[in-house]
């Protein structure tokens, strides 16, 4: 059994991530800002609660949680994420504020936070998107998500060079189309070839065991664009 922590859970692949670790055995945090339709299926050895990634009162209350409960965190996956999908001349600056307060400023401050708990064999685990690849294909109107994504990634490689002799690991993965509620705000009407289970279930696979061949890469994840 591992304790596993996961951000974005009230929806798509976070949503399936919870139940699949919790299928296959494994104490899992759930956070989301809404813990409702998680808590709602009694999973078992599933613990959630509301939870802000921008807030620093919401990062104590993990922090707290962990000492209490859990002691040791095996897997941190950072999947929660903010879309603004706008022309970039219409997106205000608290728009674009805001994405990166989630997608990459919450994601420091809760892997700060998560860091103590966790031994060198442990795992931390970000979720990008092929758009903050370099040289991937770009599309209009996600000018504040891709960047904030490319910083992710950036972000996850300075961090597994930093905890390299100390541990844990530090990998990310770029994920392409999934047919999730994102999927449809930033493309609606298109239909991807992977469902969200489907993209869990490699996510998950992928915690568990890649951290024994990978650290500080980024693998792009992707079937087809967008």
């Amino acid at each position: 059994m591992k304790n596993v922590l996961i951000t974005g859970t009230s929806r798509g692949i976070g949503f399936e991530l919870a139940k699949i670790f919790s299928e296959n055995g494994h104490r899992v945090l759930a956070l989301s800002r809404n813990s409702k339709p998680i808590s709602e299926l009694n999973l078992k050895n599933v613990t959630a609660f509301d939870f802000d990634i921008t807030e620093a009162a919401s990062i104590s209350a993990v922090t707290e949680f962990l000492k209490k409960n859990m002691k040791e965190v095996d897997i941190l996956i950072n999947n929660s994420g903010a879309l603004v999908n706008k022309p970039f001349s219409k997106i205000s600056s608290e728009e674009f504020k805001k994405c990166y307060e989630v997608n990459v400023f919450g994601v420091a401050e809760l892997t700060k936070a998560v860091l103590p708990f966790m031994k060198k064999a442990g795992h931390v685990l970000n979720i990008s998107s092929m758009g903050g690849i370099q040289g991937s294909v770009k599309f209009a109107g996600l000018s504040a998500y891709s960047s904030s994504k490319g910083a992710v990634i950036t972000l996850t490689e300075l961090l597994a060079e930093e905890y390299k002799e100390s541990g844990p690991s530090f990998n990310v993965l770029a994920l392409g189309s999934v047919q999730t509620e994102m999927l449809e705000e930033a493309f609606p009407g298109y239909k991807a070839a992977l469902s969200a289970t489907e993209m869990a279930q490699y996510i998950m696979d992928f915690s568990l065991n890649g951290n024994k061949f990978y650290n500080g890469k980024v693998l792009q994840v992707s079937s087809s664009t967008p």
